[in-house]
């Protein structure tokens, strides 16, 4: 056999590096091609179309594994999609700019929730160091030059996944976030949704849902309350609303923000106590200062939802709900309060965004969480019942952004 020149082996091995990229693990997950990033306990798949993050697999080293996030029912079927964030949607995704973007602003006209929710992400590399693995993935945004820079970590031993986003470029104040998605049982108050302490509510001050477009939604237009259990809706005369008991209001997709208190690190839970599991996530409301509440509920009838959906999207952002980027930056009912709705990205220095998602097994009984107690590498649930459950967890990372 003749020998191949060294020079083009070498060739052959550069490209083939570049296809593949360094350790990339792939399958299809939901008609979408995805990277696979596992340990013993989780098993992740993020879409190569949109960086979404779903199927993912809690617990997987046991006899009831959980996957709790949401996959849109229209995956693999043939339509005309308005905007790329719905060909892949699920689970969790980054969002730069955050929210619909309808307006041009200063000439940019950005899609719904950014480049990096419907744009092709790149491999970079999928390595372990010690008890870390990390998938590393990349995009380069044109609307805005900029690069965002994606790490999703598993520890071993931890049901736990840690996010790191970092944006270089893309100057300017951007609003941005997570758009974390659930899927919902039918069952009413199947979820028990409890938050760390928060300065306000307010549903969202537009319209959301257009009947004119097949969609509904039943909160109260603007409304502001201190309490989840009490919110009113939109008719007249009817008891308030319990938005932390989901889901509810059948035929219905409604939209409302909560602000942080400025001390951290701030959290959100969804309690599944059927199944005995908590979902939890963990910001620095410093950087992330909202946590934005989808509420879909067979509630929008155009294509591709046609009432299929029944999901809730616990989206941790900084900005004017999900109205994007013209809303944001300009004056508005929240920057008149002192609650920024943008953050200023530099051109010379990069923006780090660090997030943590995860599962923890709760026994019978535990209806829903009350307070979180934080101690160096772990975390306490307390419920409202008063029972404990205590999980490794390195929280330190939102703050350090390493592990």
């Amino acid at each position: 056999m003749k020998q191949i020149p060294a020079f083009l082996a070498a060739a052959f091995l550069l490209a083939f590096s570049a296809c593949a990229g360094p350790g990339e693990k792939t399958r299809t997950a939901h008609s979408q091609p995805c990277w696979i990033l596992a340990t013993p306990q989780v098993d992740l798949a993020l879409t190569q179309l949109g960086g979404h993050m779903a199927p993912v697999t809690f617990f997987r080293d046991s006899a009831q594994p959980v996957q709790p996030y949401h996959i849109s029912p229209w995956q693999g079927e043939k339509l005309d999609y308005p905007v790329p964030v719905l060909v892949p949607l699920r689970g969790d995704f980054f969002c730069v700019p955050f929210g619909g973007n309808s307006e041009a602003v200063n000439g940019e006209k950005h899609p719904p929730h950014g480049e990096t929710a419907g744009s092709l992400w790149k491999h970079v590399a999928t390595k372990k160091t010690g008890d870390v693995t990390t998938l590393t993935v990349a995009l380069e945004t044109k609307v805005r030059a900029g690069k965002v820079t994606k790490e999703l970590s598993l520890v071993d031993g931890q049901n736990v996944i840690y996010s790191r986003h970092v944006i270089e470029g893309f100057a300017g104040k951007t609003p941005l976030g997570h758009h974390a998605t659930l899927a919902m049982p039918e069952k009413d108050g199947a979820f028990r949704i409890a938050t760390s302490p928060f300065k306000f509510g307010m549903v969202a001050p537009g319209l959301f849902s257009d009947p004119k477009q097949a969609e509904y939604q039943a909160l109260h237009i603007g409304a502001r309350f201190t309490d989840l259990h009490k919110v009113p809706v939109a008719w007249k005369g009817q008891p308030d609303a319990d938005l932390a008991s989901l889901p509810a209001r059948k035929g219905h997709a409604d939209l409302f923000m909560l602000f942080n208190e400025p001390v951290g690190p701030a959290w959100v839970t969804a309690t599944r106590g059927d199944e005995g599991w908590v979902w939890f996530a963990l910001k620095d409301p410093a950087v992330l200062n909202g946590t934005l509440f989808w509420l879909e509920n067979h509630g929008r009838h155009g294509l591709p939802w046609f009432g299929r959906n029944n999901c809730v999207g616990i989206e941790d952002i900084t900005g004017h709900w999900a109205d994007g980027l013209a809303a944001s930056i300009a004056p508005n009912v929240l920057t008149k309060e002192g609650i920024p709705t943008a953050i200023e990205l530099s051109a010379t220095r990069p923006t780090a965004v660090n997030y943590i998602q995860g599962v923890v097994r709760v026994p019978a009984g535990f209806v829903e969480v009350k307070t979180i107690e934080f101690a160096p590498g772990q975390v306490t649930f307390l419920s409202t019942t008063g029972q404990r459950v205590t999980a490794p967890v390195r929280h330190e990372f939102l703050k350090a952004g390493k592990l």
